[in-house]
């Protein structure tokens, strides 16, 4: 063969050899897994954020990159994780700009959602656009099995609005039953997405339940003057206080409770109560003190939790609640990563709608992209919140009745 014709071809056959071989020679192999999130804090979502989402987002991506990085099999090694943030600034409008900041302009692998049930129903069609995995836990709404159905992507940990209410209205019939409380109830909650749909479902599980809503009262989101409104409840003489109520309210609430010595047999608040700051500021006098959520401080997984959490956070202890399941839903997404093998968002969307995982909160294996066998209702009892409802999941505990007096 003539020896330009063969150098020719050697050089045809080098070209053919690069077009076959684009993850080698035509695109540099990642050393890093692009994990972003546009979060509260600062603005008036920051106390929540900042207790149930952000310190398990870094607990999380502290033990994955101590353990030397999530496994690609597709390159036969660990990757570190690499956090891009941004700050919401509790703003829907900021959040928004930021999810999309980080899906167009910094290209990252997967994007963690925000705080809040407002906050994930927005961002829910921005991350299916853009196919990121949307793991929605802290986002309570009986929207989650339509919209798991719309966004595919999405997956909902904390179960809907409704099973929120109907356990609470289980646990306060069992109480009727035994002729423990009356059937009068005074609720009040925020006019928040939240406290929306949780009273919607509530007036309608309480009435079905034959209880009377002797006082109903809604309160704008913000409102710290809640004595006029505990005032009323307390005129009511319900046997049962139940507030759907956000962390700022859960503590003003307590507070002015307190000072009104409005105390009747069930007192209940939502998200807040099982915050360890709640525990730290009411002390001893929250005892008995029921509340949305729950754990099993028993579990030694979530002891181990427990004491990474302080380490990573300077002392700080998660709530009993979200925190956790948080942390357990970014074991699911590095376990559906790890068995994929690769960074394919939609292949890994599809291990997490089918798949079974080990976690924190024990094995997970969701139904049409909802988890159901969650924590509904927890309680304060010698200085730890207590999961009592369902009554089947592992380290159930007894209700404290009735909710002993306030201390001062």
């Amino acid at each position: 063969m003539p020896g330009t014709l063969r150098n020719t071809l050697a050089v045809a056959a080098a070209i053919a050899a690069l077009g076959t071989a684009p993850a080698v020679f035509g695109q540099q192999a990642p050393t890093a897994i692009k994990i972003g999130w546009a979060i509260s804090k600062t603005g008036p979502y920051v106390g929540g954020a900042s207790i149930t989402t952000l310190p398990a987002y870094q607990v999380w991506v502290k033990d994955v990159n101590a353990a030397g990085g999530i496994m690609l099999k597709s390159l036969g090694k660990k990757l570190p994780v690499q956090v891009t943030e941004y700050d919401d600034r509790s703003n829907s409008d900021e959040m928004i700009k930021g999810i999309e900041r980080l899906a167009t302009q910094d290209k990252v692998d997967f994007i963690l959602p925000p705080w809040g049930t407002a906050f994930n129903l927005a961002a829910g069609p921005i991350l299916n656009r853009y196919g990121y995995p949307h793991l929605a836990v802290t986002a309570t709404t009986d929207r989650a099995p339509e919209l798991a159905k719309r966004w595919p992507n999405s997956f909902w940990f904390l179960g809907t609005s409704t099973q929120g209410a109907h356990a609470l209205v289980d646990v306060l019939t069992k109480l009727r039953t035994e002729g423990k409380i009356g059937s009068n109830i005074a609720l009040i909650s925020v006019a928040d997405q939240f406290g929306i749909e949780l009273a919607t479902a509530g007036r309608a599980a309480f009435k079905k339940a034959k209880f009377n809503l002797a006082y109903d009262k809604s309160y704008p989101l913000g409102l710290q003057d809640m004595q006029p409104i505990l005032t009323e409840a307390m005129r009511s003489n319900a046997d049962v206080f139940v507030a759907f109520s956000y962390p700022p309210d859960t503590f003003a609430i307590t507070a002015q409770a307190r000072l009104l010595n409005y105390n009747p047999k069930i007192f209940y608040t939502a998200v807040g109560t099982a915050f360890p700051v709640f525990k730290q500021k009411f002390g001893a006098s929250i005892e008995g003190q029921m509340g949305i959520g729950g754990i099993n401080p028993q579990s030694q997984e979530f002891k181990d939790y427990l004491k990474r959490h302080a380490e990573t956070t300077g002392g700080s202890e998660p709530d009993r609640w979200a925190n956790p399941v948080t942390y357990a839903s970014l074991q699911i997404l590095q376990q559906a990563i790890e068995r994929v093998g690769r960074i394919d968002r939609a292949a890994v969307i599809k291990e997490i709608q089918t798949g079974s995982f080990d976690t924190i909160v024990g094995k997970v294996k969701l139904q049409n992209n909802l988890r159901v066998d969650g924590w509904q209702v927890g309680q304060w009892q010698g200085g730890e919140y207590y999961g009592l409802y369902p009554e089947n999941l592992p380290g159930a505990h007894k209700i404290l009745f009735p909710k002993p007096a306030w201390t001062k």
